[in-house]
């Protein structure tokens, strides 16, 4: 269309003209000299015709113009033409050919023009030219039709045939391009017409050329071609093509071929056109073909033949089979019958008796067939599926596998043609027939649109049916033979598209063994593989087609692949190593690409594909990885896997493919599914058996890909769950480590994703599937191996710390798994179970059921239990702690689950009738609950470890003190029977039986405290800390427990305990088992609830506050305390003053028994040993007696309404045992003070307090009570008899830490050492004293002879005096001898007309004489301050004398009274010492005392209130003895100081004249003093006669003397003048 708008656009009009003008010129010039008639008609046709035109058509359309006047204006170059002239000819067709292109010829002129084309083709001339101007008309318009059209086409072929070829091979694309314009110039006449109504055309009934007169013009001329081109390949004369000389068969089929495959349309929508087919064209392709199906390779004619056979022709027949191809393809539906000939003998054409080339000819002709499926279709169903018909189908795929098994039949085995093929026809007619088949197996992907109806399902299946063998044969030898990568594609396309085929149709039989023949391809050559091998029948069969059986050429493909991997096999005996090669990746990619895109079709062939696969990746060394995926890894063999780069490179991907594969699983259905599972599983089995008995690494694929399967399929995990994890669990219990591992870490994260899976419904509304979920996890408890359980836990953390607020149902399991721990599993394991066990104490107790809540206590008492991790142990005894604190917090909200479960439970117990089988029934459930947690923990208090158990014990009091208001009051009588009396046995017999062995260390580098290196002692601080919880439980929860029946037994029970433990050799446990007895003895008796009530009433409580106030329930602060003060205090922050307690309960008999108790003790403990030598003796510690002494007092408040005299002659023993008791010599630094200090120690405090405690009560009690004075003054005063004489304890040997006075250190060997007493006597006599000054008037008190007993334990001391263990002693005692004497005297001397202290003079006067005149000598090293102290007291005993005594002679026996005037009258004269310096002298010799006594004697001896004359008489006897003993040591004095002349007297004699002229001055002064009518007669002539005797001293040499005597004769002055006088004038 483009090409007429530019023709006939003005321009090119206009051009055109132009270029017409410059030929004519041109022509009329060349032909001016020879030519003068063209010159002539071409001039006159350049100045007449164009300007007259020119002119004319100004206003006219000019190409129309032109085109009518064209045989006018091409009639100068016809004429040119005929001039025959090359150079005027060729001018001429120039010009023609561009009056053509411009479309201006008509039809006369159109025929004018070939005719004289005709003569130059006739001449010879210009062939080229001709042939070119031929084409120019002919496709330039369409003007000419018919004989001309004939006569143009006959032209070329005639030009085809000439002797240049240049010319022949022009003319015949001239040829072929002519015949295209003929169809061409049909069709477009068709598509003119279409749509306009025809008449019906006229059958055909013969073969004549006029039968066709109802074709359009065009449709005509094709028609006639088409036939005389039949006619002339059938070597017939032609109707339409008149004036042929020659033509070839080859050229004219070549010609059919090209309009029957260009212009199909037209034989299938003109009748006339298809007559032709059928009725000209096949019958003339089977004569033809005639020869080639005669024709047998290697048959030469025999003689008795009648003509020879003709040989078939190669071009003719390849021209023909493609003409053939063309009829099947485009017209099979016309030509059904003839198709099924022509089809037939292609089959015999590849024959292996026809030539090579004849068959390799027929290959590509099939090949052409091959290719659409649609035909392949309807062969099966026209032929193949005809009972009587051809099994066409079936032929050409069988023909097609015997053609590739000769093509490798070895030489010799058939005929020897085929060795003479050139390699290149080989290679090439392979790549041929592989085409062919790879087309006939490629059809399958149209399968899913036609699959809908069961007409098609029928024709696939019996197409497969037909064919798989052969294809399977064909396909197996050309991948074997295979050494090119797209060729290898191709192969494996087929293979797997017939597998995905039959997989659709069901055939499983030929679907595994096109599988299996992948699965070998993929493989390494030769590679044992079980699965495989049991397709061996399969593959003998497919190797024999048609019977004939070949003996084949093993290709050795190998050896011209890459090889790109070097690895192990997977075998169970160690082999050599395999190669993989470029080709077996390729397939394991296809076989991958199956599985994925078929896998729905596979069915039990799971088998063999997942085999193989693990096969290959077991030898390219891929390992699983996190989720199952396959990753490249480093062999664990070794250097044995070698891989290439190009492998290395392409691992990732296939990992990746093979991931995709199992991803893929999820849109499997159930059945395929299963299929896969049930594969995986068994080649799991496989690798597990392979994996026996050796340390081989084992093939891990199975386990790897069933995790990934599963987890790609949780949204239907249901229905694959059991099987999936039934396995997984067996794997688990492999021996073999990897395997294990792998089978755990399947397991634990299919079970943590299906709990994160969002299921439809969720978990919390499905139990049924929770627990199928989580059961798994319960199994692999049951597995022994470490490994698996510490992955098992692992698991556990995981799912506690995403779903525990989840779990709901599954709790029993979960905490199932945790506790499931033992004793022989490593620390790691169990620290893993307890870092679960702690999550969820710490986060889900308020989200599980509370039926699991006992669970969770037994778990938690497991791991305290456990022996492998101490800490673990200790950290659950804090969880039990946590875990009671929970059941306080929440106790309403537990307490109504429980019980409504219970009711369940009860119910189901009862329609079974069977009793309810719960720990603790019939106690309330919560109850129950409580009982479980302190059984447990009664548990870890006897665990072998003492941390344990000390926290354990800790953990339990604490809880029972508490939250122990929660229980009910019959509950707690199992808790006091069943927990705590249970415990305390157990820790009894424990304790009593442990070990004394020392223990080193407790491991490690710990060292252990020497109190805590035997078991024993260990075992003792639990029995301290049981104890004493328990005695606190006694005590705090008294009221409670009192209101059971059977308190008293347990007091008892309780009391046994005590004293058992008090009584222990050990002094930590008999120490603290006195603490708790102090503690039960502090008990209050307290208020019963209505008083409760009744004080919260009068404090203006609410009564909403006082049901708080009573418990303190869940959601409450936790009070700790049950003390009702207590949490008044935290609800006012006052202490409310409670009213006494209205009726107490009556528990006398209680403290009665705690006595009998308390003096068992002590009888025990204070009885000395029995053999003193026995170093093993048992002696209590001073802590010990101390505690035991300071319970009295406090058990004395509740027993002293009933305290008889004889309890307290029981407690005088144990108290004076007591203080007996030794201390041994290693504590004793720890015990006694130093010997500076004068201090009590706790136990002498504790025993005078107990004293003190007894008289106090006595004071204020009864008069009956008074009577027990006496008794506590008899064991004061043996406490004070200790300040000299110490107690022995039994006959053991001790050491007095007196003996130290001197600094003398004692080297007395003995273990034990006595006590300091002194402090202790001492302070008994000041209590003596302090308690006599209250007393002395009682009745009891004169009765028993109490001031008797006073002096005569006093007397110890002051008789020894100096001799003393301490000096302070004998002062004290005189300072109180003086405070009893003053109170105790004028009680005596009311008393005396009763006799009751007439014993006592005597003691009394003993004590005196003991005291002031001692026996005792004063230390050396007393100093002159110290002496003049101590004679300042005996001067205060005589004082005492003087007043309290003397001055009531007459109430006192005289005997008494004889015996103080001599004691006066003796130390009235001085006794000298012989140790004193002079300058000492005076002081030394007790001047003052002598002093005093003589004073007092000169007093009594002249006072005028003398009442008898018996005491006169002893006041002057006393004078005369003194004055006569005066006399006789001056006497003496002079005699010895004659006689020695200078040498001075001895110092002691000098001392005593002194003294006796002091004395001398001391008489003369009182003489002066006293009424001279009191003075005896006698006396007077005494002292008058001391006076000469006193003159003769005045010789004396001794300064001191001088002077004495100066003072003794100064009073003698008053005596120079008559004495009688004196008196009288005194009197007036």
């Amino acid at each position: 269309m483009s090409v007429k708008m530019s023709t006939s656009s003005p321009e090119a009009v206009k051009k055109l003209l132009e270029n017409m003008q410059a030929d004519l010129r041109s022509l009329s010039m060349e032909c001016k000299k020879k030519f003068p008639p063209v010159k002539e008609v071409a001039r006159d046709a350049e100045v007449v015709r164009v300007i007259s035109m020119t002119h004319k058509l100004c206003c006219v359309d000019l190409p129309s113009a032109l085109k009518e006047n064209s045989s006018e204006a091409v009639q100068p170059f016809l004429m040119g033409c005929g001039t025959k002239e090359p150079k005027i000819t060729q001018l001429c067709l120039a010009a023609i050919q561009r009056l053509m292109s411009h479309e201006v010829v008509s039809e006369a002129a159109a025929g004018n023009i070939i005719n004289m084309l005709w003569q130059l083709m006739e001449n010879g001339l210009e062939e080229l030219k001709l042939l070119q101007t031929v084409l120019v008309l002919l496709t330039t318009n369409t003007i000419v039709h018919d004989e001309v059209l004939s006569k143009a086409i006959v032209l070329c072929f005639r030009l085809h045939f000439t002797k240049d070829n240049i010319t022949n091979n022009t003319a015949a694309a001239t040829v072929r391009q002519v015949v295209t314009v003929v169809f061409e110039r049909m069709v477009a006449e068709d598509q003119k017409f279409k749509g306009l109504t025809e008449e019906p055309p006229a059958v055909p009934g013969n073969s004549n050329r006029r039968s066709v007169s109802s074709l359009r013009p065009s449709a005509k001329d094709a028609y006639m071609l088409f036939q005389d081109l039949c006619q002339l390949v059938n070597a017939d004369a032609p109707y339409w093509l008149v004036g042929m000389t020659e033509m070839t068969r080859t050229f004219g089929l070549e010609l059919l071929e090209s309009v029957l495959n260009d212009f199909p349309e037209v034989f299938l929508q003109h009748q006339e056109f298809s007559f032709l087919l059928k009725e000209r064209v096949c019958p003339l392709v089977i004569k033809l073909f005639s020869p080639n199906i005669k024709f047998r390779q290697g048959s030469s004619s025999s003689a008795s033949s009648p003509a020879p056979v003709e040989k078939p022709y190669f071009p003719i027949c390849m021209r023909l089979l493609r003409v053939v191809s063309v009829l099947i393809k485009h017209f099979y539906s016309l030509l059904v019958t003839e198709c099924e000939i022509f089809l037939s003998l292609l089959v015999k054409f590849l024959d292996g008796e026809k030539p090579q080339w004849l068959r390799a000819v027929a290959v590509e002709s099939v090949h052409r067939l091959c290719v659409q499926p649609h035909l392949l279709q309807s062969f099966c169903q026209s032929y193949d599926m005809k009972q009587h018909s051809t099994k066409v189908f079936r032929d050409i795929v069988n023909a097609l596998g015997s053609f590739i098994q000769s093509l490798f039949i070895l030489p010799g085995a058939g005929n020897t043609s085929s060795t003479s093929t050139p390699q290149d026809t080989v290679r090439h007619q392979i790549k041929c027939v592989m085409t062919c088949v790879c087309g006939v197996a490629v059809f399958c992907p149209r399968v899913d649109a036609v699959c809908v109806f069961a007409v098609a399902h029928e024709v696939w299946e019996e197409m497969v049916n037909a064919c798989w063998c052969g294809l399977l044969a064909a396909l197996s030898l050309l991948l074997d033979a295979s050494t090119d990568e797209t060729a290898t594609e191709s192969i494996l396309k087929a293979e797997l598209s017939v597998a995905s085929l039959c997989g659709r149709l069901s055939l499983v039989t030929p679907r595994d063994a096109f599988i299996t023949a992948i699965c070998k391809a993929s493989l390494p050559p030769h590679y044992a593989l079980t699965v495989l091998s049991n397709a061996a029948n399969l593959s003998n069969k497919v190797y024999s087609i048609q019977g004939q059986s070949v003996q084949m050429v093993s290709p050795s493909s190998e050896s011209h692949q890459q090889v790109i991997a070097v690895g192990q096999p997977l075998t169970a005996q160690p082999q050599g190593t395999v190669v993989l090669t470029a080709k077996n990746i390729q397939c394991m990619r296809t076989l991958l690409n199956l599985a994925h895109c078929h896998g729905a079709y596979l069915g039990t062939s799971w088998q063999l594909v997942l085999a193989t696969l693990q096969h290959l990746v077991w030898i390219l060394g891929l390992k699983p990885a996190v989720g199952g995926v396959l990753k490249p890894g480093r062999a664990v063999e070794g250097p044995s896997t070698v891989l290439t780069t190009a492998v290395m490179t392409d691992l990732p991907v296939i990992s990746n493919i093979l991931s995709r594969l199992f991803e893929s699983s999820q849109y499997l259905d159930d059945v395929s599914l299963h299929h896969l599972i049930n594969a995986l599983c068994s080649l799991s089995m496989e690798a597990m058996e392979m994996a026996y008995g050796n340390n081989k690494e084992p093939s891990l694929f199975a386990v790897a890909k069933l995790l990934e399967t599963g987890l790609v399929n949780m949204d239907r995990i249901e229905i694959l769950w059991r099987p999936l994890t039934a396995h997984l669990l067996e794997v688990c219990q492999h021996p073999n480590a990897r395997m294990r591992e792998w089978g755990a870490e399947a397991i634990t994260s299919l079970i943590k994703a299906g709990l994160s899976f969002k299921h439809e419904p969720p978990l919390s509304q499905n139990q049924r599937l929770q627990l199928l979920l989580l059961n798994p996890l319960k199994e692999l408890s049951n597995v022994l191996h470490t490994d698996i359980r510490q992955k098992q836990l692992e698991c556990v953390l995981q799912i506690l710390q995403n779903q525990g607020d989840s779990l709901g149902p599954g709790w029993p399991l979960v905490l199932g798994v945790i506790g499931a721990i033992r004793n022989d599993q490593g620390e790691s394991l169990i620290r893993t179970a307890f870092q679960c066990l702690q999550l969820v104490v710490t986060d889900f107790l308020p989200t599980m059921p509370c039926m699991c809540l006992q669970i969770v206590v037994d778990v938690a008492g497991s791991f305290g239990l456990q022996n492998q991790e101490l800490n673990i142990s200790l950290t659950s005894i804090g969880l039990l702690w946590n875990i009671s604190d929970y059941f306080f917090q929440r106790g309403e909200a537990i307490t109504e689950e429980l019980e409504r479960e219970e009711a369940v439970l009860l119910k189901q117990a009862q329609d079974k009738g069977e009793p309810l089988n719960r720990p603790f029934h019939p106690a309330p459930p919560f109850d129950c609950l409580w009982l479980c947690l302190y059984a447990k923990l009664g548990e870890l208090c006897v665990d072998p470890r003492p941390a344990v158990r000390k926290s354990a014990g800790q953990t339990m009091f604490s809880t029972i003190a508490a939250h122990g208001t929660l229980l009910q009051p019959l509950t707690w009588n199992i808790v006091v029977w069943k927990v705590l009396f249970h415990l305390l046995n157990c820790v009894r017999k424990s304790s009593t039986t442990a070990d004394k062995e020392k223990i080193e260390s407790g491991g490690g580098n710990i060292l252990i405290h020497h109190s805590r290196d035997t078991a024993e002692k260990q075992w003792a601080e639990t029995w301290v800390l049981t104890l004493a919880g328990v005695a606190r439980i006694f005590n705090t929860r008294r009221y409670l427990l009192q209101q059971l029946g059977d308190f008293f037994k347990a007091w008892e029970v309780l009391l046994d305990h005590i004293q058992s433990a008090a009584l222990s050799k050990n002094n930590e446990v008999s120490l603290a088992a006195l603490k708790s007895f102090q503690e039960i003895l502090q008990l209050v008796t307290p208020m019963k609830d209505m008083d409760k009530l009744d004080v919260l009433a009068a404090m203006d409580v609410p009564p909403v506050l006082m049901e708080s106030l009573q418990g303190s329930g869940p959601g409450r602060p936790l009070v700790r305390s049950d003390s009702l003060a207590e949490r008044l205090v935290q609800r006012y922050g006052a202490q409310p003053s409670l009213p006494p307690p209205g009726e107490e309960l009556d528990d006398s008999a209680l403290w009665w028994s705690a006595w009998n108790t308390w003096y068992r003790i002590g009888t025990e403990c204070t009885r000395p040993p029995s053999g003193g030598k026995d170093k093993l003796v048992f002696v209590p510690s001073q802590p010990f007696l101390t505690a035991l002494i300071q319970i009295f007092p406090a058990l004395y408040q509740h027993i002293a309404g009933g305290f008889s005299m004889e309890d307290l002659k029981k407690l005088g023993v144990i108290l004076h045992g007591a203080v007996s008791v030794p201390i041994s010599s290693d504590s004793s630094p720890f015990i006694l003070p130093s010997y500076t200090e004068a201090v009590l120690t706790s136990l002498q405090e504790a025993v005078l307090t107990a004293l003190d405690v007894l008289q106090k009560a006595i004071c204020v009690g009864s008069e009956n009570l008074q009577v027990m004075y006496p008794a506590i003054f008899e064991q004061l005063l043996l406490f004070v008899e200790f300040s000299c004489k110490p107690p022995q304890y039994g006959k053991m040997e001790t050491k007095h830490v007196a003996n130290a006075k001197y600094n003398q250190v004692s080297l007395c060997p003995a273990e034990w050492v006595a006590l300091n007493y002194v402090p202790f006597a001492e302070r008994s006599l000041e209590v003596l004293v302090d308690l006599y000054h209250k007393t002395a008037c009682h009745k009891a008190v004169i009765n028993e002879k109490a001031l008797q007993n006073i002096i005569k334990t006093l007397r110890i001391p002051l008789g020894l005096k100096y001799a003393c263990p301490a000096e302070s002693t004998w002062k004290l005692a005189v300072s109180s001898l003086l405070k009893v004497l003053s109170i105790g005297l004028p009680v005596a001397r009311q008393q005396a007309s009763s006799g009751k202290f007439d014993t006592m003079w005597p003691e009394l006067a003993n004590a005196f004489e003991d005291f002031l005149f001692t026996k005792s000598t004063p230390p050396d090293n007393r100093s002159i301050q110290e002496f003049q102290r101590n004679e300042a007291i005996d001067v205060e005993v005589v004082q005492l004398i003087s007043t309290e005594i003397l001055p009531f002679a007459n109430f006192i026996p005289k005997e008494f009274v004889g015996r103080i005037m001599s004691m006066l009258n003796k130390g009235s004269i001085h006794s000298q010492s012989s140790s004193f310096t002079e300058a000492e002298m005076d002081i030394r010799m007790r001047e003052e005392f002598s002093k005093v006594c003589f004073e007092t004697l000169l007093q009594f001896s002249f006072s005028n209130k003398v009442s008898t004359p018996q005491e006169g008489y002893i006041s002057r006897m006393a004078l005369s003895v003194l004055l006569q003993r005066a006399q006789d040591v001056l006497r003496r004095f002079v005699n010895d100081e004659r006689l020695s002349g200078r040498c001075p007297l001895p110092r002691q004699q000098v001392t005593e004249i002194i003294f006796v002229l002091k004395a001398i001055s001391t008489l003369m002064d009182s003489l002066k003093k006293t009424q001279p009518e009191n003075v005896d007669g006698n006396v007077w002539a005494q002292v008058i006669a001391l006076y000469p005797t006193l003159v003769e001293c005045i010789t004396c040499s001794s300064p001191e003397v001088s002077s004495a005597l100066k003072d003794a004769l100064g009073p003698f002055k008053d005596f120079m003048q008559p004495p009688v006088s004196k008196v009288q004038n005194g009197e007036s």
